[in-house]
């Protein structure tokens, strides 16, 4: 799915991040079953994760924290996962955005 850098801008960071964990839930999904799959779920992920970066809004507090996320995404799809990242906590981390509550 595409969207228009100013679409996401209007959206809350909220929604911004519960975007990105359905993309980064479809990357782990398809991780076995079809790494091609999984890749272009990730890189969708990634472009959100840059436009959310990029939104003037979200640079407070969170900035630091979407910044650390793109790092520790990146380590568990491309690197060695030296953060030892699991399914179930990148999952468990995005949840609380799908969930209407924030940390």
């Amino acid at each position: 799915m595409y969207i228009t850098k100013e679409k996401w801008f209007s959206l809350p960071l909220q929604a911004q991040m519960s975007n990105i964990g359905a993309d980064v839930g479809r990357s782990i999904n398809w991780k076995k079953k079809a790494p091609e799959r999984s890749r272009q779920f990730f890189e969708q992920a990634l472009i959100q994760l840059d436009l959310t970066i990029e939104d003037k809004k979200n640079h407070t507090s969170s900035l630091k924290e979407i910044c650390r996320l793109k790092e520790v995404l990146a380590d568990y799809f491309l690197g060695s996962n030296i953060y030892g990242s699991t399914e179930k906590n990148l999952n468990n981390y995005f949840y609380t955005f799908s969930s209407g509550t924030t940390k």
